[in-house]
């Protein structure tokens, strides 16, 4: 689905990403997980063409990215990010049918899009009226889900899409969000700095350090064929993390 051929990214002095080759493959969730200021925000930016590499190239199906279809391949993700990105101004309602109505669908089209999407994310139809403001923090990350989800894009991209939830909701949100990845079978890419969501949500674990992958795998080959000492330091650091995922 997705192949990152030799990324590199740097800001100045500071080499955010180095020559990175990556697969992600399809109908798979994917977690990039490591320390903050790793690069892993940044590769998620880097396929969905928000910050262009100065070396290597993002494949997505097969096309190479660039200027000029970078729209067009656009279309195909769906992105959520930590605070939801929603816009104040826009009722939820607003918010997740703001591409849609840009796209001329009918409004027929986006009221059945948006019952199916109130239904999969357990989003309350009557808080469709309501701002962002007026809804709470998991509700906010909903409607971000349903957003990012109502052009049923072939990939979803998600950024510490529950880091700033507090325990309860975000092991709610957790359960849910496994749910529907598992019924749509899409294509997830997953940012994250804790080791438990990664080992919950990851078909493949992608560790990152300094902008170079150290390993890649399920939780088990991290925890027990670790590549490079940092990888065991990591996953200790965060071991009381990984107790809801079983004994690795």
């Amino acid at each position: 689905m997705i192949n990152l051929l030799n990324i590199s990214k740097d800001y100045g002095e500071n080499h955010a990403v180095k020559s990175i080759d990556l697969t992600i493959e399809t109908a798979k969730t994917t977690v990039l997980i490591g320390p903050s200021g790793c690069g892993k925000s940044t590769i998620l930016r880097i396929i969905i063409g928000l910050i262009t590499p100065e070396r290597g190239e993002v494949h997505i199906e097969g096309d190479t990215l660039t200027s000029d279809n970078l729209i067009l391949l656009r279309r195909k993700m769906g992105y959520v990010i930590q605070e939801g990105g929603l816009f104040p101004n826009l009722t939820a309602q607003g918010n997740v049918s703001l591409m849609a109505s840009y796209l001329d669908w009918d409004k027929k089209r986006i009221q059945k899009r948006i019952d199916e999407l109130c239904d999969l994310t357990k989003f309350p139809k009557d808080a469709l009226t309501r701002y962002p403001i007026q809804i709470s923090g998991g509700q906010r990350q909903r409607l971000s889900l349903m957003r990012a989800l109502m052009l049923d894009p072939d990939m979803l991209l998600l950024d510490e899409p529950l880091g700033a939830l507090d325990p309860l909701i975000r092991s709610e949100l957790q359960n849910d969000l496994k749910e529907i990845f598992s019924s749509l079978c899409k294509t997830v890419v997953m940012v994250t700095h804790d080791i438990g969501e990664a080992a919950f949500f990851g078909d493949k674990i992608v560790l990152i350090k300094e902008g170079s992958i150290i390993q890649e795998g399920k939780i088990y080959d991290l925890a027990k064929k670790p590549a490079d000492p940092f990888v065991t330091t990591f996953i200790n650091a965060q071991r009381t993390h990984l107790e809801s995922v079983g004994d690795i």
